[in-house]
């Protein structure tokens, strides 16, 4: 493992892990190699989210840092090349909700894991769900929500996947602060997580067993 990245990833220095892929890139170190480094310390960070040792916009900053290093020119022609890809998600922020902070931040970590990744963005309908589901064919449908009313707006997207015949070819999983203990269960939905580095073990686990 490459120690010293992992640890600037860990402590969100965006000017030294920058440079560490610089050097890593310029001694031709393989970029998935690189991207898997990146992920260990974007992992680190999560837990230090779930023991309350770091608050969300550390999240959102290394999300960012992670987002930065894949968008280098060097490192695109090698992760586009690899097909060693861990499973897809459609993700989106259920209609009647404009927030996309949280689902930025959990897709950003899928990304690092290997996810192929399609965000559908905010105020997302559920017939736009459907389609997503229909013409994409994900492993996953990752809804989220920060206010109270998307949770009946999780509901009826959930419905709606039933009544298009499509709610058994994926999984679901529910996020955002309007999520609480056993919501997803009451919703139809497989999982339900206000914790994004929960989320990512959870759909990891997933498709693992597929």
């Amino acid at each position: 493992m490459d120690q010293a990245l992992i640890s600037a990833v860990e402590r969100i220095d965006e000017k030294r892990a920058m440079e560490l892929v610089e050097n890593r890139l310029q001694n031709g170190i393989d970029p998935l190699f690189i991207q898997e480094q990146i992920r260990i310390g974007m992992e680190k960070v999560g837990e230090l989210y779930e023991k309350g040792e770091c608050f969300i916009a550390d999240l959102i900053m290394v999300g960012n840092l992670f987002k930065s290093i894949l968008e280098m020119e060097e490192m695109k022609p090698r992760l586009n090349a690899s097909a060693n890809k861990a499973g897809s998600i459609v993700l989106g922020t259920a209609f009647g909700d404009l927030h996309d902070i949280g689902k930025n931040i959990f897709g950003s970590m899928m990304k690092a894991v290997g996810f192929e990744v399609i965000d559908l963005g905010i105020d997302v309908s559920a017939e736009d769900f459907c389609k997503a589901v229909q013409e994409i064919q994900p492993d996953i449908v990752g809804i989220s929500g920060v206010l109270t009313l998307a949770l009946d707006s999780m509901k009826v997207i959930i419905g709606e996947l039933e009544k298009a015949g499509l709610r058994d070819k994926v999984k679901i999983i529910l996020g955002g602060n309007c999520i609480n203990p056993g919501a997803g269960s009451g919703l139809g939905a497989d999982a339900s997580t206000k914790d994004p580095s929960e989320g990512l073990h959870i759909c990891l686990s997933w498709v693992k067993r597929n």
